[in-house]
């Protein structure tokens, strides 16, 4: 009788790497999971030396942290990856980017110097096109929204439909003045919403609008993720790398 096989043991992690990438055009209709595949991938591709998990099915050790809705395009997507040996950031943001299909691009590489990097995904500040839509009604739904206590809306998840309060997480919503001729018709919402649970993503506050000033939608909205990271003081988002970037380099531990 042959020996039972015993589970792969964690390779322990000599060096964290964080990266912010992008979701564009047609990739953002990529899954979460679609990008984790495409990203395995293209660290088989580039060579990078990543860890794996323990257990009889190891996996690349990847961290991904808050990701947009599949069909939201997204500027500032991040991840972290557990490396088995040392790596030069700039060199590993270029092989990483040349593996992986336009559209998911890399747009920096930093050494994980600081703790706490996913309590540092504080907001998220969404740019929402609708077009077709005249400005007027959009600032006027938005204002309604915004003079609102609360607004109630209901969404369909795997454990049926859950309704929760979409106002409490929105710090900002503004109407963008929009350039081009009169006859092209666009309103554009710039948002800025709290990380809260459960997660209000922007269709929750486009639901709202519609409950509370029946906004009516010509056609579907076109949504991009700007940035993600702490809050400031005065509404606006922090780089979430920044503190990596200045922090003495530390040793990445288990």
């Amino acid at each position: 009788m042959s020996p039972k096989k015993q589970p792969e043991p964690q390779e322990p992690a000599v060096q964290r790497l964080r990266i912010r990438y992008t979701k564009r055009g047609r990739l953002r209709f990529t899954s979460h999971r679609d990008f984790a595949r495409a990203l395995e991938r293209a660290l088989r591709r580039a060579g990078v030396p990543i860890a794996y998990s323990s257990g009889f099915h190891p996996h690349p050790r990847v961290s991904y942290q808050s990701a947009a809705p599949t069909g939201v395009a997204s500027e500032a997507e991040y991840a972290e990856l557990a490396l088995r040996r040392e790596a030069d950031c700039d060199e590993m943001a270029k092989a990483l980017d040349a593996a992986l299909p336009d559209g998911l691009d890399i747009l920096e590489v930093v050494e994980a110097r600081t703790s706490g990097f996913a309590d540092r995904m504080e907001a998220s500040h969404w740019r929402i096109e609708l077009p077709e839509l005249e400005p007027e009604r959009l600032d006027a739904a938005v204002a309604a929204f915004l003079a609102a206590e609360t607004v109630t809306v209901t969404r369909l998840t795997k454990k049926g439909n859950r309704a929760f309060d979409a106002r409490n997480a929105v710090v900002s919503a503004k109407t963008e003045p929009v350039a081009g001729p009169a006859s092209a018709r666009c309103a554009i919402l710039d948002l800025v919403v709290r990380q809260v649970t459960p997660a209000v993503r922007p269709d929750d506050v486009l639901s709202g609008l519609s409950l509370v000033a029946n906004l009516e939608l010509p056609v579907p909205p076109r949504v991009t993720r700007l940035a993600q990271g702490p809050l400031t003081e005065s509404g606006d988002i922090a780089d979430p790398l920044h503190a990596d970037r200045v922090h003495p380099r530390v040793s990445a531990g288990e």
